[in-house]
């Protein structure tokens, strides 16, 4: 074959190597999704409406990036909407059983998250214990803990002034009042342009795509494969923390039932914005893609009335799908 008929096939390989085709073919998704419940519902396009959708993609799409991190190592974690809910928990017993000032509980959301990241790190680099099992059992740990410390009663945060305005305040609203863009949003690019810097830009980034690509390889090349592996999920469990935040000054509540569906949602958008869930590739942007992906295509459901079982059924189908797209993807790319 010619050079010239070989070029564009490399072209080719190196989009789909890249992820480029993914996030090209998700972002489209997203546009077709968008003018679909457009046509579909006069309702979709109204400024609340796309600011309700901007809220719920500011949780949904923290705890993604905070998988994303995971993901590209090689790893899974399942218990990324039960760690949310724990770290508002303990936020709320900062806050409102013990009355301590508010950065004190933001503080408390973001370490507790960091520890029990650095718990699950330390499961599987350690213990060798698999990601789906350590990170399940750490699931069904935190959700019992939530139950147990807040007494299986919602916290509210009534008695803290200024909590509520972490997610639903809006400091772009203030300087130009015709964006009033809640701070949930604002928190979301800005961990999401954080994210992006450490994986781009750092050490800890480098070595994240590494241990996804040959864990063995980075092992063998005298790098503390462990020591890398439990500071990626610590940082993980950091990011998942600010999602606790985010989601009780939203509500203006810790509930400690919540939590549960939010790691499916969160990994679909992961393999939606063409992560791969074997590692070694993956990137924010196509997670935030994803991400709002999944808050468009739910929030249209709701708005033409479908139930909420179907609802689900519907999420179910686009993780299947995703996964299966993911595993189109690497064997073309193998």
């Amino acid at each position: 074959m010619s050079a010239a008929s070989d070029a564009p096939q490399t072209i080719f390989a190196k989009m789909a190597a890249s992820g480029a085709t993914q996030k090209l073919l998700a972002f489209a998704s997203l546009v077709v999704l968008m003018i679909g419940f457009s046509i579909a519902s006069p309702n979709f396009f109204q400024t609340a409406n796309i600011l309700a959708i901007l809220q719920a993609t500011s949780v949904n799409g923290v705890l993604a990036i905070a998988a994303t991190l995971v993901i590209i190592t090689g790893g899974i974690d399942l218990s990324v909407g039960t760690l949310m809910t724990f770290c508002a928990v303990m936020t709320g017993v900062v806050l409102t059983y013990l009355g301590l000032p508010l950065p004190l509980g933001v503080l408390t959301a973001i370490a507790t998250g960091a520890m029990a990241g650095c718990l699950s790190g330390t499961l599987v680099a350690k213990m060798k214990i698999p990601p789906f099992i350590a990170t399940l059992g750490l699931m069904l740990i935190l959700k019992g803990m939530s139950l147990v410390v807040s007494g299986t009663r919602p916290i509210y945060f009534n008695d803290t002034p200024g909590f509520d305005q972490i997610s639903r305040g809006s400091l772009i609203g203030e300087i130009f009042p015709a964006v009033p863009v809640p701070n949930g949003v604002l928190i979301l690019f800005l961990v999401a342009g954080a994210a992006s810097y450490i994986l781009s830009r750092t050490v800890l980034g480098r070595y994240c795509f590494a241990l996804g690509s040959n864990e063995e390889a980075v092992r063998l090349s005298g790098v503390n494969t462990d020591r890398w592996k439990i500071a990626i999920y610590s940082l993980s469990g950091a990011i998942v923390g600010i999602g606790g935040l985010i989601i009780a000054s939203r509500l203006n509540s810790a509930q400690p039932a919540l939590g549960l569906g939010y790691e499916l949602e969160a990994i679909a958008a992961v393999v939606i914005g063409g992560t791969s869930l074997s590692g070694g590739r993956g990137t924010i942007l196509g997670t935030l893609i994803g991400a709002l992906i999944m808050a468009v295509l739910l929030n249209g459901l709701r708005i033409l009335n479908v139930a909420q079982e179907w609802q689900t059924v519907v999420t179910g189908v686009i993780i299947i799908l995703a996964v299966y797209a993911d595993t189109v993807r690497r064997k073309k790319t193998a």
